[in-house]
């Protein structure tokens, strides 16, 4: 038979192979993971430059002109430009280019068969097609006049393959990232078969396994009667002869259960308490003259366990040699003890590995009917995360009637990047849907909900008032504890305790007072500090 490789060889080989594994799934995960991103980061680039554009005075005059193309070809070109995408092209309603960067295009129809949204039915989108410089990224979005009608379309693309270039620059740090992981976990590896070999006094599985079944027979094979208990004083092995001894029928279960049930004058306890070994201390075992060996288990310096010999008087001559035999077992088992301890400790920290995964946050494009709306919070707020948070509260608020303002003195250009995202998005989210919440029992009319953001060098201050009823005195000392909720429907009362954790992780503050609409105001700060 093929005799197997050593312990350690097998630990530094599973190792390395997992480790080697996952992180070429990572760095490949990471990979397309990071592509993605970039596509759908490039594809909100074209669309936001297609919004812009097609909101422009100019643009919409030159569709008015006698040859639209010499007025929208200098701007479509000067966009170009400027964005770095790879075409700029404006079309009227049957897809005619009036711009184009080859400029002998002017005056053919656009290529793609990917109009029919934007010129039918007015939307704005992203999609991907292949036009007659080839495969791009796309942003299409409707041109209208002052009356809101539709009058031509913009196209805005990034070619795949400009595309695929950038992903391509990334590759060789991930496959250094994924190197040294490799490198890394060899490494370590190598470093964790070492030890573990070592702590388990180089004995390899086979041998081990023999130790176990040795165990087993030397305490059945003794004619000493053993009984060893945990530092609680439960029963966890006993033998044969013990059994013989204290003339108990075999069938009787003794492990689990305390020493004291079964021998009430035995002093295990008080070995597990001094940690004294007693050798050769004579007593009486239901009736029955015994010399008694006890001995604590030490792991360290702690204490255990402890485990107990006897046998009758009568066997004396014979206990003297096989009680030796049982004083190097409890050693061995004491040390086996110990070294399976560290060995399970160590595989639960195994390997720790970084995977970034980057979640990216887009911010959805409103129709052409709201660009306006669009416009202005973009301007007062340039971060996109809040942006499109306050975006999606003008659409909600739309739904439930409500009149949702932000506030014209608001102004942030962006969020500082130490400042975690996410956690203002969960602020300003719980805060609106209450206030949305508590408007929503009085008259259609008198529902209003402002929101303030405002960035003043020093601190963020956030300010979010309703046309409620307010909030009662009563609950204002545990408003922002768990499960406090001034609705009465069950599972309530978590969002506020979310906003006061996700402060205290910002280390801001929140103040509620009875706000000029009437209803609760709150105000928080937010220092800008690293």
């Amino acid at each position: 038979m093929r005799k197997p490789l050593p312990l350690q060889s097998r630990i530094f080989s599973y190792g390395a192979i997992f480790v080697s594994l996952v992180a070429i799934i990572i760095g490949i995960s990471f990979y397309f993971t990071m592509t993605q991103g970039i596509e759908q980061q490039i594809g909100n680039r074209a669309l936001n430059i297609a919004n812009i554009t097609a909101e422009r005075p100019d643009v919409i005059e030159g569709f008015k002109q006698l040859n639209p193309a010499e007025v929208l070809q200098p701007i479509a070109e000067s966009v170009r430009l400027k964005t770095n995408a790879e075409y700029v092209v404006i079309g009227n309603t049957e897809g005619i280019r009036y711009s184009h960067p080859i400029p002998q295009r002017i005056g053919k129809k656009m290529v793609g068969d990917d109009n029919e949204r934007a010129l039918l039915y007015g939307e704005t989108y992203i999609s991907e097609a292949t036009g007659t410089l080839g495969a791009a990224l796309r942003g299409k979005t409707p041109i209208r006049n002052e009356q809101g009608d539709i009058i031509g379309i913009i196209s805005v693309g990034f070619l795949k393959e400009n595309i695929s270039t950038i992903f391509f620059q990334y590759v060789d740090n991930i496959a250094l990232i994924v190197l040294v992981a490799i490198v890394l976990g060899i490494l370590g590896s190598g470093i964790l078969a070492r030890t573990i070999k070592k702590q388990l006094f180089n004995l390899e599985p086979a041998e081990i396994a023999s130790l176990f079944t040795e165990r087993n027979a030397l305490i059945e094979s003794v004619r000493e009667g053993i009984i060893m208990v945990d530092a609680n004083g439960i029963i966890t092995t006993v033998n044969a002869a013990a059994y013989h001894a204290l003339s108990l029928n075999e069938h009787i279960q003794l492990i689990g259960k305390n020493i004291h049930d079964i021998i009430p004058n035995s002093q295990l306890p008080t070995i597990l308490e001094t940690g004294e070994r007693q050798l050769d201390r004579p007593m009486k075992i239901r009736g029955k003259k015994t010399i008694v060996n006890r001995i604590p288990i030490l792991v360290g310096n702690e204490i255990v366990g402890a485990v107990s010999s006897f046998r009758l008087q009568s066997d004396i001559d014979q206990l003297a040699t096989e009680l030796s035999q049982v004083k190097r077992y409890t050693e061995a088992l004491r040390a086996q003890t110990h070294e399976y301890s560290n060995f399970l400790h160590t595989i639960s920290g195994l390997v720790q590995l970084n995977s970034y995964d980057e979640v990216i946050d887009l911010i959805h494009a409103e129709t052409a009917e709201h660009q306006s709306l669009i416009q202005f919070i973009t301007k007062r707020l340039q971060d996109p995360f809040l942006g499109g948070i306050v975006i999606g509260f003008f659409n909600r608020a739309r739904e439930l009637k409500i009149k949702f303002q932000l506030d014209e003195d608001s102004m942030l250009e962006k969020l500082p990047v130490h400042l975690e995202k996410n956690h203002f998005i969960s602020i300003i989210g719980n805060l609106v849907t209450n206030a949305f919440e508590a408007v929503e029992s009085i008259p259609i009319e008198q529902r209003t909900v402002r929101i303030f953001i405002l960035d003043n060098g020093k601190e963020i201050v956030i300010e979010i008032e309703d046309s409620g009823i307010g909030i009662s005195e009563e609950v204002l000392p545990t408003l922002f504890k768990k499960k406090v909720s001034t609705k009465f429907e069950k599972d309530r009362g978590y969002g506020l305790m979310k906003v006061a954790e996700n402060l205290e992780d910002l280390g801001g503050s929140i103040t509620l007072e009875k706000g000029d609409l009437g209803g609760a105001l709150f105000i928080l700060s937010i220092p800008k500090g690293e």
